[in-house]
């Protein structure tokens, strides 16, 4: 660098830089780094030190501790005495620290984000309420639906012609007998609506034994399962725009859940319905499509171009909101793809004449 300083003004310092082989970036940070710093003068209308201390003196005094300076200053001028502007003795409260909103005003709290992990049924329920229209404007019914967000069981679900915590209390009571839930088992997890949050539900949960969770506030995203549970009811092409009564709201959840339960094929369940996964049938459904799989590769191997393929594995956890993974981006997810699971559970996953039937294909 020094070098760079000492030929730069008679070659150039681009070409200097060039030929010592140093950034031209680098001289100029060094450059920059070792100018002194420039001391600015005081402005020659500024304050002295004895004229800031009257200043602070003056409102410190008893009858101004309690009062605005643009209120000192009128008051000073009032009586002849001018000692500065309003707006430096702002600067001279700043100064000492001493500028802040004395009124006690509403500060939010700070919510900690829900982190809920199920490994399998009945660890985590998910629950919310959404409305359905009625048969008039501005008239609606209120759905209750609990979730298991392992295996996306619909494990309860009420209408109701208002939104009531004692509803609540009864769905979520009823629906732990009918799980058979045990105490220190089960958690569940809402919003905060007054429902959600209301006394009555809280001293429930804790005689049962059943841990709450709550999202945060104006965040969706800490309840997705719900969210996503709601947009399939109501994206279905038969879910009517209005409700004529409560009675036929009812009539149209007989048939919708059961269908959502037993029929409908989850896209995060590698397409198997929630029964399948909530009553551990899973196993014996993949058993089943590898058989599948497997026979179809034997009468035309040449179609599939990777192999025997095998059937998409459902999810070992689900989470909401995972925690940030300390191996970094690169390292798998628990909750990883299908895809990305069957391919590094192949070797535990697939039946022992499975696995020989690929290697004598190899070989071939």
């Amino acid at each position: 660098m020094e070098a760079v300083e000492k030929l730069g003004p008679e070659l150039g310092i681009a070409a200097t830089c060039a030929a010592l082989s140093v950034s031209r970036a680098t001289f100029y940070r060094h450059h920059t780094r070792q100018k002194p710093a420039v001391q600015r003068k005081g402005s020659p209308r500024a304050l002295g030190a004895p004229e800031r201390e009257a200043v602070l003196s003056a409102l410190h005094a008893p009858r101004f501790a309690d009062k605005a300076p643009a209120e000192v200053y009128a008051t000073l001028l009032d009586e002849g005495i001018y000692l500065c502007s309003e707006r430096t003795m702002y600067r001279v409260l700043a100064e000492n620290q001493e500028v802040r909103e004395r009124r006690n005003q509403l500060r939010h709290p700070r919510y900690k984000k829900p982190e809920l992990l199920a490994t399998g049924p009945n660890q985590v329920w998910s629950w919310d309420i959404t409305k359905l229209r009625g048969p008039a404007k501005w008239t609606y019914f209120q759905l209750y639906v609990l979730l298991d967000i392992f295996s996306r069981y619909v494990v309860g679900w009420l209408i109701a012609d208002r939104e009531s915590s004692a509803l609540a209390k009864r769905l979520i009571a009823e629906s732990c007998r009918r799980q058979h839930v045990a105490r220190d088992q089960l958690t569940v997890h809402a919003d905060r609506g007054t429902s959600m949050t209301s006394k009555n539900l809280a001293l429930l949960l804790a005689d049962l034994g059943i841990t709450k969770s709550h999202s945060r506030p104006h965040v969706s995203n800490d309840n997705p399962f719900s969210e996503a549970q709601f947009k399939t009811l109501k994206y279905r092409p038969d879910f009517p725009g209005r409700f004529g009564s409560v009675q036929d709201a009812r009539a149209f959840g007989r048939v919708f859940f059961p269908w959502y339960n037993d029929v409908h094929r989850h896209a995060g369940l590698a397409l198997l319905t929630p029964a399948d996964v909530h009553y551990d049938r899973a196993t014996a459904r993949l058993a089943a499509r590898a058989t599948t799989l497997a026979v179809a590769h034997r009468a035309h191997p040449e179609r599939f171009v990777k192999g025997l393929p095998l059937p998409a594995q459902p999810p070992r956890s689900v989470w909401i909101n995972p925690p940030p993974n300390p191996l970094g981006p690169t390292a798998p997810s628990p909750c990883g793809s299908a895809s990305a699971r069957a391919k590094s559970e192949r070797a535990a996953s697939e039946p022992g004449s499975i696995d020989l039937e690929r290697r004598q294909l190899n070989r071939a």
